[in-house]
């Protein structure tokens, strides 16, 4: 695989899965494979949507961890989506993982009406203008949200989902008022939460949320054992090797 200037290629340590990024650009972190993890039990042959997918990390860790049918990586910036495409090809998963180089805003028929079994999406986390912005225009439009708001991802996420659908977000726990509000008046209903902290002692506030919301559901919501990233002594917790599939020394 040739690469250009200031990309790297990244051992997923799952099933030989790699990923090229840009080390300039926004490059995934803790929270994609967080996501992915959350979301392994999609059901078998589901049909898959990735909103907002970067570098296609969660779509490329779910061609793995599930047994869905298609994953779709939908992407709005040129520069993203051809990284994309290289790292489908790189993991030979040109049969499971289909690209879409196009504005969540601007799907159109690119994605037909109640079509979808499980959309998951990473979205941008602050709102324009909150915050330092920053310079870089890749690293900035996977930060705040600029074409697309929160309302945008969830009421999309709606549309093309079918009844009884699947959503899987992650986001900053600060912005879960908002997003269970849009959530229920969208139809998707609240189902399962975690919340995820860097430290098991001297962390008073978390740091990510996961939520799991299915469409046209009955309420009843399921709060998950919080997941703690480092132990006592700085390192990671069981937890975190597990997801990330790190051996444990004999």
């Amino acid at each position: 695989m040739i690469l250009n200037e200031n990309e790297k290629i990244e051992d997923l340590q799952y099933k030989g899965l790699k990923i090229i990024q840009n080390k300039k650009w926004f490059c995934f972190g803790m929270d994609s494979v967080l996501l992915s993890d959350f979301s392994k039990d999609i059901k078998r042959n589901s049909v898959v949507v990735d909103l907002g997918a970067g570098t296609g990390v969660i779509s490329i860790l779910l061609s793995g961890k599930t047994e869905a049918k298609k994953i779709i990586c939908v992407e709005k910036q040129k520069e993203m989506a051809e990284i994309i495409q290289r790292n489908i090809q790189m993991n030979n998963l040109e049969k499971k993982l289909e690209l879409i180089n196009e504005d969540i805003l601007k799907l159109g028929d690119k994605i037909k009406e109640a079509s979808i079994d499980t959309v998951v999406t990473n979205p941008p986390y602050r709102k324009q203008n909150t915050g330092i912005e920053n310079q870089n225009i890749q690293k900035y439009i996977s930060k705040f949200e600029t074409t697309a708001t929160l309302q945008d991802f969830i009421s999309i996420s709606k549309r093309i989902l079918k009844d009884k659908g699947q959503f899987f977000m992650v986001h900053r726990p600060d912005r879960l008022v908002d997003i269970i509000e849009i959530m229920r008046k969208e139809k998707i209903e609240p189902k399962r939460i975690q919340f995820v902290y860097s430290q098991i002692e001297g962390d008073k506030d978390a740091k990510l949320v996961l939520i799991e919301g299915i469409k046209n559901a009955k309420p009843f919501l399921k709060v998950e054992k919080n997941i703690y990233v480092y132990d006592k002594k700085g390192e990671y917790t069981k937890q975190i090797k597990q997801i990330y599939n790190i051996m444990e020394n004999k």
